[in-house]
């Protein structure tokens, strides 16, 4: 299938991605772990271009969870200095695809020199208005939902008046809309504390792929075949 096909036939407003792989990507051509985390940065940007190319307004990467930190220092070193390296030099790549930089996770909890570069990717970015690629680093789901609960107590809201529409407002980008596909790759089967608010109602697509070998034409497979299910968001269809 053409993307123009894809296209036609309806596109996820919200796609978010698990790259899952990296590490065992690496064992199995006897590499370092750090060898599959540095191809898997290649396999995002392109899944990333040919998301802007299709036209999908938010794709959402599981860069680096709260849970990540429990790694070798080695590694966790590598993955810090891997994504402050990327988006200090990708500004032309951005610019080229017309994607704008969002952040979801907590900030504080990041090195210095790594809070800097996001936001400077954020402030470099904020005027694209094609695809907007949310990099999900120090991020777990429950952290956030926590933080966005304290918002709301410091706010001093009343009991009665907490909603899910004030729930959601409370979260990292409250504008960010639901996930309507959640694609892991690698194999495993489980959300791994990601976007648990956001995928209430989401599609789910497993692959075996290891991620740095997730390419477009699979990326556009995934696409069709949420493109092909029913979504009635608990409804009865009409008979």
């Amino acid at each position: 299938m053409t993307s123009e096909e894809i296209i036609a036939r309806g596109l996820p407003e919200h796609v978010a991605i698990i790259m899952d792989g990296n590490g065992r990507w690496a064992k199995k051509r006897g590499l370092p772990r750090t060898a599959g985390h540095k191809e898997g940065l290649t396999s995002a940007k392109k899944i990333v271009a040919a998301a802007a190319k299709l036209g999908i307004k938010y794709v959402t990467l599981y860069t680096f969870s709260t849970e990540n930190w429990k790694r070798a220092q080695e590694e966790v070193g590598y993955l810090m200095s891997l994504i402050k390296g990327h988006l200090r030099a990708e500004f032309e790549f951005y610019k080229k695809n017309g994607i704008k930089v969002e952040h979801i996770g907590d900030l504080s909890g990041l090195p210095a020199d790594v809070q800097t570069e996001i936001l400077n990717a954020k402030k470099d970015t904020e005027h694209f208005t094609g695809t907007t690629c949310v990099l999900a680093i120090n991020y777990g789901s429950r952290d956030e939902i926590v933080r966005g609960i304290k918002k709301i107590v410091q706010s001093g809201v009343n009991a009665e008046n907490i909603s899910e529409e004030l729930v959601s407002k409370s979260l990292d980008i409250p504008s960010l809309p639901p996930v309507d596909l959640m694609i892991r790759t690698g194999g495993e089967e489980r959300l791994s504390n990601f976007l648990l608010w956001q995928c209430a109602y989401t599609e789910f697509v497993f692959t075996d792929t290891l991620w740095p070998d997730y390419n477009e034409n699979e990326f556009f497979a995934d696409i069709e075949k949420f493109q092909q299910r029913n979504r009635r968001f608990g409804a009865v269809p009409n008979s």
